[in-house]
């Protein structure tokens, strides 16, 4: 008997499902702040770190692209065993290696090791990991009409988290210069307790688990442990042309930000910038990422999700017309990386509803894995590129790189909506 035939089964009557609902989301909410605080509060220094052990501007990309490629490792592993086992497993398991992630940072910048520090940011991105596939847990036991605003309130959640953690990260890195360690190091630490405290929240509170009270409700013939494979998300999601274009899209739109997000903070600091305004403008980039998913996903609900696909194209080209052309005026700098979290968060809404809506419920744990992987994985490239093109380049060039992604996939975009399926999903 393989492990997906072991998996419990959950079922819940329906008159309990809206206080469920409430009850799930309001633990997804509650990690998604701690995650999200962790997460930002490392990632903020992430390229002033890899530069000062590296001592090399060069490689400070690589920082935050080890991250975004760790989170794409573990994409499929974690999908495989939420697939077989559930939600909760997968989360507290990406939770605990992150944390471990964090500790292995400190340790290398201590010893002043890069291979090291590469390390232990590639598995402090399981961590990130675990906050993206919180958005498809919430959208497990939603109704269909109401899914990007589902997962738009678990985005929403990480705002409090997020925004606060870059403004942290020059306390907690004058909290370990006693100890030895670098100044930029220091939040790491401060994260691998906050990852802990979220692993141990998942764990204990997100019962009953509901990917797997989902499938509990599902029809009969939705029901074969054959549907539910890794093989069978990624036939589902080649077979939908609906389902490649989310794919694509939370891809670019991530592959966009992440490779404008991790270099600003160089470039900022080329320009005089010290931590304090290096945190604002992350701050306020990670608020626009965050604060206004709801808005997102009401507007996806509403307008359709090809019209929120739309919506962050146009946003993310904003976001690197302005970013790329503000030279050393730190305003217009903030402005264009505020509004790269708009286009982000559109994106990653609109993207995130339609893949849940064009596959088949047993299918969609492993589709979102792949999407994740694909989404992360290009991030990873586009990030190891960012620091070589501001290097040998400029700021400005890398966001005219950025802005060559959204080509394609407003193409894509337009002939999807030319072709109307016949299986359109709540909202188009």
């Amino acid at each position: 008997m393989t492990a997906v035939e072991r998996q419990p089964v959950v079922s819940v009557p329906p008159e309990r499902l809206p206080a469920l609902r409430r009850r799930i989301t309001a633990v997804l909410v509650t990690t998604q702040i701690l995650g999200g605080l962790g997460v930002a509060t490392g990632i903020a220094l992430a390229a002033v770190l890899a530069k000062e052990v590296s001592g090399t501007e060069s490689l400070s990309g690589l920082a935050p692209t080890a991250t975004v490629a760790g989170t794409a490792v573990l994409s499929m592993p974690l999908a495989a065993l939420m697939t077989a086992r559930g939600r909760r497993p997968g989360l507290v398991l990406a939770y605990l290696i992150g944390a471990v992630g964090a500790g292995v940072t400190v340790i290398a910048a201590r010893v002043g090791s890069f291979p090291l520090l590469l390390c232990g940011m590639a598995a402090f991105g399981a961590a990130s990991s675990a906050n993206l596939q919180a958005r498809f847990a919430a959208a497990d036991l939603a109704e269909p009409e109401r899914r990007a605003r589902a997962i738009s309130l678990v985005v929403w959640a990480t705002t409090i988290g997020a925004v606060i953690g870059p403004n942290i990260a020059a306390p907690a890195g004058r909290s370990v210069t006693g100890l030895g360690i670098p100044a930029t190091a220091g939040p790491f630490l401060w994260a691998a307790g906050i990852f802990l405290i979220s692993a141990v929240v998942v764990a204990v509170l997100l019962r009953p688990d509901p990917l797997l009270t989902a499938r509990a409700l599902a029809p009969a013939e939705e029901q074969s442990p054959a549907a539910r494979s890794l093989r069978a998300g990624m036939a589902a999601v080649a077979a939908s042309p609906r389902a490649r274009l989310a794919v694509v899209t939370v891809a670019v739109a991530h592959t966009a930000m992440v490779s404008v997000m991790s270099m600003t903070p160089v470039d900022l600091a080329h320009h005089g910038a010290g931590i304090d305004l290096i945190g604002l403008v992350i701050s306020g980039h990670i608020a626009g990422m965050y604060a206004f998913a709801p808005l997102m996903g009401r507007l996806t609900d509403r307008l359709g999700r090809l019209s929120g696909i739309g919506l962050a194209v146009g946003l993310l080209a904003c976001a690197v017309l302005f970013a790329g052309t503000a030279g050393d005026s730190h305003g217009q700098t903030a402005l264009g990386l505020f509004v790269l979290g708009l286009g982000w968060s559109a994106g990653l809404v609109s993207g995130s509803a339609l893949l849940t809506d064009s596959v088949p419920q047993p299918a969609r744990a492993a589709a979102q894995g792949l999407s994740d992987l694909i989404m992360n994985a290009s991030a990873g490239i586009g990030g190891a590129a960012a620091g070589l093109v501001v290097a040998r380049a400029s700021y400005g060039w890398l966001n005219l790189a950025a802005a060559c992604l959204l080509l394609p996939l407003a193409a894509l975009a337009l002939l999807t909506r030319s072709g109307r399926p016949q299986e359109v999903p709540a909202g188009d």
